[in-house]
């Protein structure tokens, strides 16, 4: 039986709904004492696919020394610019229209779909209507001001909750659309 692809959000944020602080640290959160690895290793098994932006991906390269880590995922970074010869075999640039984007990830066949960030991203499909879960561990960390992960938005979207984990002082919120 298949099973419709999903949009997913999988990510941390601090008590006040920061993702990172305005120069992109995420030191607050490595500070907070977890639990193994807070269902990383379960929710992997779920998707074959990542998307984040230009922003995220540069951290991301250069958190991880220039080692793309989901070379074994499909990827695709949103980018104003494409850049040729990425580090890793599948990894795609983009600045497709983000719900032509979806279609055409779940239309094709394979698992679910992880947006990695950031915000700016995330917003563009929270505002279609794209992403169909979200699972946000809650850091009980208040830093006061950075990056949110939700931006001001006129939309109003539902969800339904439908799991509350602990993972030391980590609170896992998983949520589905309605």
């Amino acid at each position: 039986m298949d099973t419709e692809r999903k949009i997913v959000c999988y990510i941390a944020e601090s008590l006040d709904g920061y993702i990172a602080t305005e120069d992109d640290s995420l030191d607050w959160l490595f500070k907070v004492e977890g639990e193994g690895d807070a269902g990383y290793a379960d929710f992997m098994e779920t998707i074959d696919t990542v998307v984040m932006g230009r922003r995220t991906y540069d951290w991301v390269m250069e958190m991880e020394k220039g080692e793309y880590p989901y070379e074994e995922l499909k990827s695709y970074i949103y980018s104003k610019s494409v850049k040729d010869g990425s580090p890793a075999r599948d990894i795609e640039f983009t600045d497709m229209d983000i719900p032509a984007f979806a279609d055409k990830l779940k239309s094709a066949p394979g698992k679910n779909i992880w947006v990695i960030g950031g915000s700016e991203l995330l917003a563009g499909f929270m505002d279609a209507g794209l992403v169909d879960e979200f699972i946000i561990s809650i850091a009980p960390v208040v830093i006061g001001s950075g990056i949110p992960l939700f931006k001001k938005s006129n939309l109003m979207t539902e969800y339904k909750l439908k799991d509350v984990k602990r993972y030391g002082e980590f609170a896992q919120l998983h949520y589905i659309s309605k």
